[in-house]
């Protein structure tokens, strides 16, 4: 294929030769002289492993050569990536100004150049950037209609400096935002016989991809290096405990607990959070992350109040009580701690759980029961029909077959969804459905 690489910095010039490697016609594009003076004399402007000797060796062939003319390369290509830098704006902003310039620059050379161009944003920009931002721009300058009259997609990459090359030869996973079908047929042809799935999806969660993994790793470093601070003043080996806790593939180093849904509770996590984090205190160790998690939990549980209250309804109906299903453990479950603030604001709350019946009861749970909602046992019904007949408000925190299979679609009632039901994108067309986080 032939392919404009707009921006030469560390994405765009490993892009650029690694495409080159691949067969493709590569033209790199910067507004920079001596980066583009450099690729052409077979010469890496960045540092980067491999990357020299690779740029050598597809200037050689032919397959690489450099410009500072956006119009060249477009006349020149018929697919274009983008990838010129986002920084951050004093205020912390994404600045989309670079965008925005080579977008109208490549725009006006389309309506030029004539026939089907497709425009791959590999920069990193918040989900709405290209759609609300960019595609317009494009649309005005091109006078054309993306989608129809060129192709437009989103392509985050996924490249760690100091090993880029080997990332792109090897990538984790390769995602595709499509405006339209061609266009991600297009993007997948640039990357034809390399490893890793291939993930063809909407623009913005495409966009909101990159962010996602980009956060999660900061939170991993942050995680780990909190925890080490903490072990040391402990006397305990950091590297020892995270060992043992990285060999833990079902539940550390895995899928679990990475979906969004409810706030978390039980007899465990709340109470260990807080014994670690004063721990700390006490050893004057300052843990932002680690302090800020149970915090972080209630605020996603006030968002759960909040759906309810702007329902505008009064009568409303729990369905789940304890903090895990298939349990009647209900020491610090956020359902509870639901039901006790929507009942504090006067809401008519009925409740069923088929796992919480008072009479069955026992132990710490009663305890937990009698101390913290003493009240629960005239909220109780003791079938979903019996909470269906009360409710104008359904809060559904439970995953209980009878449960879903009896929830109505349609008909005047809200549902308000904490667990993302089984068909939840059916639901989400109808006027009475909300999610807590989707």
């Amino acid at each position: 294929m032939r392919v404009s690489v707009l921006g030469l910095g560390y994405v765009g010039c490993v892009s650029a030769a690694c495409l080159a490697s691949l067969g493709h016609e590569v033209i790199g594009v910067d507004v920079n002289q001596v980066k583009v003076d450099l690729v052409n004399d077979g010469k890496a402007p960045v540092v980067e492993e491999r990357i020299g000797e690779l740029i050598a060796e597809v200037v050689r062939t032919g397959a690489l050569r450099a410009t500072g003319d956006v119009r060249e390369a477009i006349m020149g290509s018929d697919v274009s990536l983008v990838c010129v830098g986002t920084p951050s704006e004093p205020n912390g902003s994404l600045c989309t100004t670079y965008l925005e310039r080579v977008t109208e620059e490549i725009g006006a050379a389309v309506a030029e150049r004539g026939g089907r161009q497709t425009v791959v944003f590999r920069s990193t920009m918040l989900p709405g950037t290209c759609l609300d931002l960019l595609v317009p721009i494009l649309e005005k300058y091109a006078g054309g209609t993306a989608g129809v009259d060129f192709g437009v997609a989103v392509n985050p990459e996924f490249l760690r400096e100091g090993t880029s090359v080997r990332d792109f030869f090897d990538p984790p996973k390769t995602v595709i935002g499509e405006l339209d079908p061609a266009s991600g047929d297009v993007v997948a042809a640039l990357y034809d016989g390399l490893p890793g799935e291939v993930f063809r999806v909407p623009v913005p969660t495409a966009e909101a991809i990159k962010y996602a993994d980009n956060a999660f790793h900061g939170l991993k470093i942050g995680f780990a290096n909190e925890l080490g601070a903490v072990c040391r003043a402990l006397g305990v080996d950091s590297h020892q405990v995270m060992d043992v806790f990285l060999a833990d593939r079902k539940l550390n180093i895995s899928p679990a607990y990475l979906r969004p849904g409810f706030a978390f509770g039980g007899s465990c996590l709340p109470k260990d959070l807080r014994s670690l984090v004063h721990a700390a205190q006490r050893a004057d160790v300052s843990v932002p992350i680690l302090a800020h998690v149970l915090p972080s939990n209630a605020e996603h549980l006030q968002r759960a109040v909040e759906l309810v209250e702007r329902t505008g309804r009064r009568r409303v109906g729990l369905f789940g009580l304890s903090f895990k299903p298939g349990t009647d453990d209900l020491r610090e479950s956020p359902l509870v701690e639901l039901a006790e603030r929507l009942f504090g604001k006067g809401y008519d709350l009925r409740i069923y759980d088929p796992n919480v019946n008072l009479s069955r009861l026992l132990g710490a749970n009663r305890e937990y029961i009698e101390t913290r909602l003493p009240h629960l046992a005239q909220l109780l019904a003791e079938s979903v029909d019996e909470v269906l007949d009360h409710a104008e408000v359904c809060v559904v925190g439970t995953r209980d077959p009878a449960v879903l299979s009896a929830l109505p679609q349609g008909g005047g009632r809200m549902i308000v969804d904490l667990i993302r039901l089984p068909d939840a994108e059916a639901r989400r067309a109808e006027p009475g459905y909300v999610g807590l986080a989707w």
